[in-house]
């Protein structure tokens, strides 16, 4: 009957430790750096809210601020609340207008879809529906 552990048996117990700790540490900031990317894609989608007027299908390849989108419809009196919204720009792009159409002989619905791409750190695409007969 042994009375303790040997040499060997306690550096094994603490390279088998020591490699559990950092393969959790590992797993810990790759789960962190996802969620901070998914916040900031978050924060940038609320934003791109800003720019989802009817009038944005008139902008194509120009790069515009909220601010300059928004000033037409909202009176923002506070300086500062100006600044911020002027430094969220995004790129915007306007693809080719898709034209929906029932077949002939059913004389269904037709449609138009308006493709906007607004392109910044995160880019995203939206769509603009449009019914024209029912």
């Amino acid at each position: 009957m042994r009375s303790a552990f040997t040499l060997i048996e306690i550096l094994v117990s603490v390279l088998i430790l020591s490699t559990s700790i950092i393969l959790v540490l590992k797993i810990h900031s790759q789960n962190h750096e996802q969620i901070v990317y998914i916040t900031e894609r978050n924060k940038h989608v609320l934003e791109d809210s800003l720019f989802l007027d009817r009038r944005v299908l008139s902008y194509h390849k120009e790069k515009k601020n909220a601010y300059d989108l928004i000033s037409q419809d909202v009176r923002i009196s506070k300086h500062e609340s100006r600044e911020i919204l002027k430094k969220i720009e995004r790129n915007i792009y306007i693809p080719e207008q898709i034209r929906l159409f029932s077949e002939e002989e059913t004389q269904g619905p037709s449609a138009t879809v308006d493709e906007v791409l607004l392109k910044a750190d995160f880019s995203s695409s939206y769509f603009h529906f449009t019914i024209n007969a029912f």
